[in-house]
């Protein structure tokens, strides 16, 4: 019995200083990395541009986008060169999702009423 493909989560931080264009040429090419690599891209959730925790090479946010896929290990390591050399990527993170894992967040941002209401509405601190 063959057992089912690894499913992996690809965070990945792109400059916003990068032309659209070369934007979404790395996500176009690490689709077809994948496609090519005997893998299947699952979901892709495009999270927005978003202020980073520090600032890294003189940048304060990032293009974030998360991809989802199932493929061999092999294709890791393919990935991981294209996006070591991609001019426009700032960050990149591969992980293995284990089995049981939650689904990822949603990419939609929180509502200001929520983000903005004080944490006794919720019950916190009781």
């Amino acid at each position: 019995m063959t057992k089912p493909p690894l499913i992996y989560d690809l965070m990945l931080m792109l400059s916003t200083s990068a032309e659209e264009e070369q934007r979404a040429k790395i996500l176009a090419d690490v689709e077809a990395a994948i496609a090519d690599g005997g893998g299947k891209v699952e979901r892709n959730d495009d999270w927005g541009t978003r202020p980073m925790a520090y600032e890294i090479g003189h940048k304060t946010d990032a293009e974030y986008h998360l991809l989802q896929f199932a493929g061999p290990t092999a294709l890791l390591e393919t990935l991981s060169h294209y996006l070591h050399i991609a001019d426009g990527v700032i960050r990149f993170r591969i992980i293995k999702v284990l089995p049981g894992t939650p689904p990822p967040p949603d990419p939609r941002p929180v509502p200001a009423t929520v983000a903005a209401a004080p944490a006794a509405e919720y019950g916190a601190g009781a």
